[in-house]
């Protein structure tokens, strides 16, 4: 006999009880798509038809009658042995297992980790940093933390913050070189640039500035970018979160903001993990933590270096839509 997903027979008995796909992929807090997907998938598994589908109503097959009847049943009997665990310790257990692109380990992540494994030390964390594409349900992850938009609809996503840009350099290099005042001062410059924006689009006061800076090192990890920025290799576009340990994190700062009235408006963050009823509580617990403490460094870091520079405040951004979006192609 084909194995059964659990998950699925809990979406079917939820439609069921709902009376709808949307009413219980409401309820669920889950696409509509992945609660459809979930119950064909047990369908097939069955190898029967269990719900007949109209565009008013379902209605239970006999097959399916039979099948909604004993599941319920056993649905309740896990749901009371469940209860009998959970009701005698409030403490979350078991292995929580994580992935996260391979340059995104910092000391405030590691940071986060150690504030949850306090608070619950029953918890035990499993993170694996890689930049390929993880099937979180193949291959057994419980979250993913990604950027961009959400392509697997087999996921719940949850956007964490909208990513930031900003330019950057080390001291030394802007005392050999020079320190930027006004956009057209970046011609000459040297720029250190991560390879999948070697073209800089940024906000600033008359609209968005389109230039394509000149290399003198060009990277695939942000992180090392950022390093070989402080290192004093050029001016890059340094996310707001890296720059911000850099800058505050030593003294002297080993980055200074430069041109602080541009930013650069990055992809989303989201923190995804795969459509289920049955989240266990530790996940829940970890992933309210994470998507809280990654909200509040991202308002800091925006506080902090989003109106300050090395030597005065910074005006406000401009309102691109209000001003209009002027676009200016320079060659450096």
């Amino acid at each position: 006999m084909a194995k059964l997903d659990l998950n699925q027979i809990a979406l079917f008995a939820r439609v069921v009880d709902a009376g709808s796909f949307t009413r219980a992929a409401k309820e669920l807090e889950l696409p509509i798509s992945s609660v459809s997907r979930g119950v064909a998938g047990l369908e097939r598994t069955l190898g029967t038809r269990l719900l007949q589908r109209t565009t008013r109503k379902l209605h239970l097959t006999d097959s399916g009658k039979r099948f909604y009847e004993n599941a319920h049943a056993a649905l309740g009997a896990l749901e009371q042995a469940t209860s009998s665990v959970t009701s005698t310790s409030d403490e979350a257990s078991g292995r929580v297992r994580l992935t996260l692109p391979s340059d995104a380990g910092d000391a405030f992540l590691a940071r986060i980790f150690a504030e949850f494994r306090q608070a619950h030390p029953a918890v035990e964390l499993q993170v694996n940093f890689t930049n390929r594409y993880v099937d979180l349900v193949e291959e057994g992850f419980d979250l993913a933390l990604r950027a961009g938009r959400l392509a697997d609809s087999s996921l719940v996503g949850s956007k964490i913050i909208d990513s930031e840009l900003a330019l950057f350099a080390a001291p030394s290099y802007l005392e050999r070189r020079g320190t930027p005042r006004v956009w057209d001062d970046l011609v000459g410059h040297d720029a250190v640039i991560f390879e999948r924006m070697r073209s800089w689009s940024l906000e600033g006061p008359r609209g968005v500035e389109t230039l394509r800076p000149r290399p003198v090192l060009v990277v695939d990890s942000m992180g090392f970018m950022s390093h070989a920025v402080a290192a004093g290799l050029g001016i890059g576009l340094v996310p707001l979160e890296r720059a911000l340990a850099d800058t505050y994190g030593h003294d002297p700062p080993t980055l200074v903001r430069v041109l602080p009235d541009f930013v650069y408006r990055g992809a989303a963050l989201s923190l995804l993990w795969p459509a289920s009823p049955f989240v266990p509580r530790r996940v829940v617990l970890f992933r309210e933590h994470l998507s809280k403490r990654l909200r509040e460094r991202h308002l800091s870091c925006s506080e902090v270096l989003g109106t300050r520079r090395a030597d005065a405040p910074a005006a406000p951004v401009a309102d691109s839509k209000r001003r209009g979006r002027k676009r200016r192609q320079r060659n450096l």
